[in-house]
């Protein structure tokens, strides 16, 4: 039985977020111990959206740090950023699929795994990028807003936590 491509892009998800907490294992380590010690049903989609995601890492940073304007990495809650990594490499390098289901996907998990203000960040972000990419900017061609110096809050996060950690609150999963 063919597995829906919602349950596959949930389980690529899930090995992507794993992943944050374990980036020194290859794709397939993380896919084999999922497989293993939990039983995941991992289709060939799921599998090849989460190891090209994780094998471009650096790269889908890249892009999240282009569109996410003033906001470091670290403080990104991990579940959004596993989706902004997954969503990010979905539209770069799988033009096959609607762009509108990808962004509407990522969203959906968002409100799943996060909080409502996750899944309006991300929703917000991959608008952007795909404005621009109709517009033929492309990926790196984010306008470029004057830096005041002053971090924007990050959803889930209190106004002054008070703590630059590297790892920022999480929300939902963690």
């Amino acid at each position: 039985m063919k597995r829906k491509r919602r349950q596959s892009r949930e389980t690529a998800f899930s090995l992507i977020f794993e992943w944050g907490f374990r980036e020194e294992e290859r794709p397939e380590d993380i896919i084999a111990q999922a497989v293993d010690g939990r039983a995941a049903e991992v289709d060939e989609f799921a599998r090849v959206l989460a190891s090209r995601t994780i094998e471009n890492c650096a790269a889908l940073d890249n892009m999240i740090k282009q569109y996410s304007h003033k906001w470091k990495l670290g403080r990104i809650p991990r579940v959004t950023l596993a989706l902004l990594r997954m969503s990010f490499c979905e539209l770069s390098m799988f033009p096959e699929i609607p762009v509108g289901a990808t962004i509407n996907e990522a969203v959906e998990l968002a409100k799943k795994y996060a909080t409502e203000e996750d899944a309006a960040y991300l929703n917000g972000i991959l608008g952007q990028y795909d404005r621009d990419r109709i517009a033929g900017e492309g990926e790196g061609a984010a306008e470029e807003e004057e830096d005041s110096g002053e971090e924007e809050a990050v959803p889930g996060e209190e106004e002054d936590s008070g703590t630059d950690e590297e790892d920022g609150p999480a929300s939902g999963v963690e």
